[in-house]
This record gives C-alpha cells, structure tokens and sequence, in this order.
C-alpha cells in the first residue's frame, strides 16, 4: 500500500526542516579522518550519536576465523582494520512492518598528496552546490542520511513499525569483511538499503573485486656493475605487462554480460602501490606491487585468483632471471564476488515510489565496475539489496565532493522508503 500522501508530504518537509541540521553532522564525520586502522573515534562518535537517539546499541570486533572459514570472507593482512563495528537496532512497540537492514561504510581511502587539494581534504567545504571533503561522498554523505532518516521520521512524528538495523561498517575500502561481519553477526531483515553514492540512480549490478599482491626478488651489485645484477624493479615491469594482458582478456568477455554492454572497459586492472630498492646506486634487489583487478557478476574469485597465479608464472617463465626465482603472489585483500539486483521486487517498488515523490521522475538503474558491501546480503542473504544513494565526483580522488541537492532528494527518497517499507507508529 502506497505512502499515506499527508505523511509523505510531512515527511518531505521534515527533511527540509533538519537538512541544515545533516550538513553540520556530515561536517563532523567528514573531520575525521577515518582511514584504514583509524577508525575507532568516529566509530565511537557514531555509537554515541546513535544511542542519543534512543537505538539498541551493539558494538564488536570482527571474528577472523569466521571470517576466514566463510565463502565470502577475504584474507587478512597486517593493515587490516581493528576498529568495532557499530549497529544501532530500533525496534517498535509494535512489529507490523517489513525489517531492515540500513549499511554505511565508514572507512576512506587516503587522500594523497595535500598539496593537491584546493582545501584541506579533512575540513569540510561548501561551495555553491557542492560539498567538498574526503569521504564525503564516498560514502559520509549517505552515512550520515541513515541518521536523518530517523530525525526526519520522528520530526514527523512517526517511527519505523518494524525492526531496522542501522549498520556501521570498516573495511569496505580494502575487504568487505566488515558487512559480512555482520551477516555472520545474525543480523537478518527483509529487505537492505546502502546509500552509496550512485547518483540517484539504484544499482543493477557490480563487479567483484580481487586484492593481490606481488613480489619480485632481484640481484643487487653496484650501479659501477649493474649489467652483472638484475633489477628487480624492472623484471616487475615485465609482469605487469602481462597482468595487462590478462585484463584485456577479461575484457573480451563483455559481451557475455548484458548489463555491462555499455561500460566500455568494466573489468580494471589497477597497479596501486609500488615500492622497490634500497638505495640509488645500488641495483634493487625487491620490489612489491600491490594490484587491484575485478570480475564479473556470476564468476568466481577463485577463477581470477588462479587467472593471476598464471599469468606471473608464465611471465616469469619468459624471462630468464624469474624462470629461476619466480616472484612471489600473496592474496591480501578483496576476494569478492560480484552480483546482479533482480529486477521485479516490492522493496525496489517502493523505493521507486519513494524516488519519483522526492525527485520527480522515475528511478533510473546504473551498473558499476567497483564493490558494493551489497553483495553480502544480495548473495549470502538473498533479500533485495537497493544501493542507491547521492551524487559524488572524484571519489578516491582530489577534490572530493558530492552534490547538497542530490543527498537532500536522496534523504527524502530514503525517508519515504522506510515509511513505506517499515510501515509507520507513532512516536
């Protein structure tokens, strides 16, 4: 049954009326910096912020074996997250709706050289319509809408009718261990909503997304003798030329995958970090490249682990220092599975209804070739998984922003979904 058109247009009003309100909360989230490993204030912020509201409050470290013995758990490593998770359940004095399970991400990558940045990336800046700020869009700007969602509905005064979880995770930058952390927690509904930046649009498909990390071994001497040595930088040169070969590769399989028909290079290969040597006169004796690759929605990571396993041994195979001393591969983040939303569910109905009331036109779809921590619950769960979310640019790059109209739309298309969805008490 469709939204009562008086709540709805109370509800609409209620985001208006608190959205100054939300950009001063995401200001906050957006100072702090939040990397990998460093998100133990904020997380403790939210788990305030949250308990202020009147939410359940849960609070816990991730279970690595667990994790390790689950199909969808990636490997840990040294630089893995340690930072708690942090849920907030609401619960109703009456279940009579559908439950929820609300997700964000709290982790952000690192934000390069500052010089780069017109404004420091840690302190939030506003400019005409946009928000500057790294994490801001990816994905502090729907992180702090699953809060307002809740002020909006009690401004309104109504609350969800229904069981929602409000989710805060880490590691989705570097595992997706995090939101499966929490599948494994036992946290269960019928429905998630993860407001990624997606730019109003609501996502049909992703990639799955391999970490891999490879070390080459070379032969130090004195520059003065360097034809005796081997350098190992440059024999790592020689493999990532055919690690490039195996995307493009993987690339030919596109027409195999409709949804993707239309990226015109979906499957990324990235050479993310490189360090090698000691000292400049002397010819390097190690270097270490750490990559990034994805695949398809419906293959195996294990096919593209065992794709990368043969690709370095056939390049060191190919060369006469690495035949005998093959470089060394180690799996030390990602090995995630991709998936498809499909079409046709009442939770996509709704947030299509929630969609056109806020933005005035329908809900359009979108794929993309990067993770979503909404694999999680689309493939281990197998409820419907809706990421839809603000507008964004340059994430993971200088000058991140995301669009002030798209997230108040956005906020608005979320509220009216968990009023429909959850169905309505009063306060």
């Amino acid at each position: 049954m469709a939204l009562d058109p008086a709540l709805a247009d109370r509800i609409v009003k209620a985001v208006d009326d608190g959205f100054d309100a939300q950009l001063d909360y995401l200001k906050t989230l957006v100072r702090f910096p939040s990397q990998r490993g460093d998100e133990h204030a904020v997380q403790d912020f939210v788990f305030q912020e949250l308990r202020k509201r009147g939410f359940a409050m849960e609070r816990f470290a991730m279970d690595e074996e667990a994790i390790k013995r689950h199909p969808g758990g990636s490997p840990f490593s040294d630089t893995h997250s340690t930072a708690p998770i942090v849920v907030g359940i609401h619960r109703p004095k009456a279940e009579t709706g559908r439950s929820l399970i609300m997700q964000g991400h709290i982790d952000i990558v690192p934000p390069g050289p500052l010089e780069m940045w017109t404004s420091p990336p840690y302190e939030p800046r506003i400019d005409g319509d946009w928000f500057y700020g790294r994490g801001a869009g990816d994905m502090k700007a729907g992180h702090g809408a699953m809060v307002a969602v809740f002020d909006a509905l009690k401004r309104a005064g109504v609350q969800p009718a229904a069981t929602v979880y409000v989710q805060s995770v880490v590691e989705e930058e570097s595992t997706g261990n995090g939101a499966l952390q929490c599948h494994l927690r036992g946290y269960k509904a019928e429905a998630a909503l993860i407001p990624e930046p997606s730019q109003g649009k609501i996502t049909r498909g992703n990639v799955g997304v391999v970490w891999f990390q490879f070390t080459v071994q070379g032969h130090p001497v004195h520059v003065r003798e360097a034809g005796s040595g081997q350098n190992a930088i440059e024999a790592a040169f020689g493999v990532m030329r055919k690690l490039r070969e195996l995307e493009a590769f993987w690339n030919t399989k596109t027409p195999d995958h409709p949804l993707f028909k239309d990226e015109a290079h979906p499957i990324n290969l990235n050479f993310g970090k490189i360090k090698g040597g000691d000292w400049a006169s002397s010819v390097p004796a190690w270097c270490t490249v750490d990559c990034r690759i994805s695949i398809f929605p419906g293959e195996k990571p294990e096919t593209m682990m065992r794709a990368i396993e043969e690709t370095i041994a056939k390049a060191a195979r190919d060369d006469r220092f690495l035949a005998n001393n093959p470089p060394r591969v180690v799996f030390n983040g990602f090995t995630t599975e991709g998936y498809i939303l499909a079409p046709g569910s009442e939770a996509e109905a709704v947030l299509g209804r929630a969609h056109q009331r806020a933005w005035g036109e329908p809900l359009k779809e979108s794929v993309t070739p990067a993770y979503l921590d909404g694999r999680v619950y689309a493939l281990f769960d197998e409820i419907p998984t809706l990421n839809y979310g603000p507008s964004a640019e340059r994430v993971h790059g200088f000058d991140e922003r995301f669009s002030i109209e798209s997230l108040r739309k956005a906020t608005k298309s979320m509220a009216l979904f968990v009023a429909e969805w959850c169905g309505t008490e009063a306060v």
